[in-house]
């Protein structure tokens, strides 16, 4: 492992940029040890070059949505990078196929035939994962390793910006992030997540995609295409 490793070798420049003054400074030196370790003795998702797809994905000075998810899903071939987020040619998570009905009952739409949500995050909505990694079949394994230092530095660094922003909170371990959103100018939506052992204590019909256009409208946001 390269010790003094630099922070772009891992992120985006843009956000390694912005992150650089708020992380400590051996810390990506901990993420890349952490990697290399994890993928060498076990089986992890997403695939090693992905675990940073939601920041490749979405410029930090393109955000205009944060939709936060807890960590990626730990079955073969599912795992992307980008919260709820699933290839197309995969069949939908039972959590995806509750949000697309959210989706087509708040919009009146037809849902999408797949779960990519590359779509999303390209029109600026961050698709975050609190914790970027998981092993293979153990949902929540790597919760408290090495991830929420930098999650909740980029969760505070979108907050702190002048440009408004919708963070869009699913369930009880996202909002327990909204002490980290500050700023007047930004919109926190909170719901039950959309699994479905709580989807129908108030996530549907809570109309999340309506809110969000509708406000970054109000604020001379070009809106998101959902479908």
């Amino acid at each position: 492992m390269k010790i003094g490793v630099d922070m772009p070798e891992l992120l985006p420049k843009d956000w390694a940029d912005a992150l650089q003054p708020v992380l400590q400074p051996n810390y990506i030196g901990r993420i890349q040890e952490f990697l290399d370790t994890v993928y060498l003795v076990d089986t992890v998702y997403p695939e090693r070059q992905n675990v940073f797809a939601a920041l490749k994905e979405t410029p930090l000075n393109k955000v205009k949505v944060v939709i936060l998810g807890q960590d990626p899903y730990p079955n073969p071939g599912q795992a992307q990078g980008l919260s709820f987020s699933v290839p197309a040619t995969m069949a939908l998570p039972k959590s995806l196929i509750n949000i697309y009905k959210e989706l087509t009952d708040d919009l009146a739409v037809t849902a999408p035939n797949n779960g990519d949500l590359h779509r999303w995050a390209k029109q600026g909505v961050l698709l975050l994962n609190t914790v970027l990694t998981v092993p293979a079949h153990h949902a929540g394994g790597h919760a408290g390793e090495v991830w929420e230092q930098l999650t909740d530095e980029i969760i505070k660094l979108v907050a702190e910006r002048n440009q408004p922003t919708v963070f869009i909170l699913w369930g009880k371990q996202a909002q327990n992030k909204k002490q980290l959103i500050n700023g007047e100018q930004n919109l926190v939506l909170k719901a039950p997540h959309p699994s479905p052992l709580s989807a129908y204590r108030g996530f549907f019909g809570s109309k999340p995609f309506s809110k969000t256009n509708e406000f970054l409208q109000k604020n001379n946001v070009a809106p998101i295409k959902w479908v």
